[in-house]
C-alpha cells in the first residue's frame, strides 16, 4: 500500500466514523432498509487474489449489525477480515476499552496498524513514550515498533482499528514487549 492509498483509507475509516455516530445520535434521521441481496446465484463470482483466497470488493457494514462481543477489557465489533485487490489481508475491528484498563501488554507484530480514537481518553505508547490523546486523534503503529494502548479516562474509549498486511510484510508475529 503506498503512501496515497493509506491517506485515502485513513480519510475513508474517519468519514465511516463521523456517519456511524451521527446515526448513533440521530436514528430518526436513518435511511430505510436495502433491499435484499440478491441470490448468490445472481451476483458475479468474487475475484480471487494471487493467493487463490476470495477478495472483497466494496463493501457497506452496517453498525448496527455488527455484534458488540463482550471481552475482559470491554467488547469488540469485528468488521472485516479479508484480503483485498491490493492487501494480502485488511482487519478492521472497533474496541471499547473500560476506564483504567489497558487492551494488553505493549507488543509490536509485522502488520502495520492505524487506530482512530472515536470517544474518550487514552494513552498509546509511541517511540518510547506514552502519549495522551482523545477523540478524533490518529494513531499508526509502524510494522514491529512496540506500541501499546490505554485508557485514562473515566468513561468507556472506543477506537476504530485498521491492520494492513501486505506482500511487503515482514514474517513474523505478535511479540509481547516490556513499556
Amino acid at each position: 500500500m503506498n503512501r496515497r492509498e493509506m491517506f485515502a483509507a485513513l480519510a475513508a475509516t474517519a468519514v465511516a466514523g463521523d456517519v456511524l455516530a451521527f446515526a448513533e445520535a440521530n436514528p430518526q434521521s436513518a435511511p430505510a432498509a436495502a433491499p435484499a441481496a440478491a441470490p448468490a446465484a445472481a451476483r458475479a463470482p468474487a475475484a480471487e487474489n494471487v493467493m487463490g483466497s476470495p477478495v472483497m470488493g466494496s463493501k457497506v457494514f452496517d453498525w448496527n449489525a455488527m455484534v458488540d462481543k463482550p471481552n475482559k477489557t470491554g467488547s469488540v465489533r469485528s468488521v472485516c477480515s479479508s484480503p483485498t485487490a491490493t492487501l494480502e489481508n485488511l482487519e478492521i475491528h472497533i474496541s471499547t476499552l473500560n476506564p483504567g484498563l489497558m487492551s494488553h501488554p505493549p507488543h509490536k507484530h509485522p502488520n502495520e496498524e492505524l487506530i482512530i480514537v472515536r470517544q474518550g481518553t487514552v494513552e498509546t505508547l509511541s517511540n518510547g513514550e506514552w502519549i495522551r490523546v482523545g477523540p478524533g486523534s490518529v494513531i499508526f503503529n509502524g510494522s514491529n515498533q512496540p506500541h501499546g494502548f490505554r485508557n485514562v479516562g473515566t468513561d468507556p474509549a472506543i477506537y476504530h482499528v485498521v491492520n494492513f498486511k501486505t506482500a511487503a510484510t515482514p514474517a513474523g508475529s505478535t511479540v509481547f514487549v516490556g513499556g
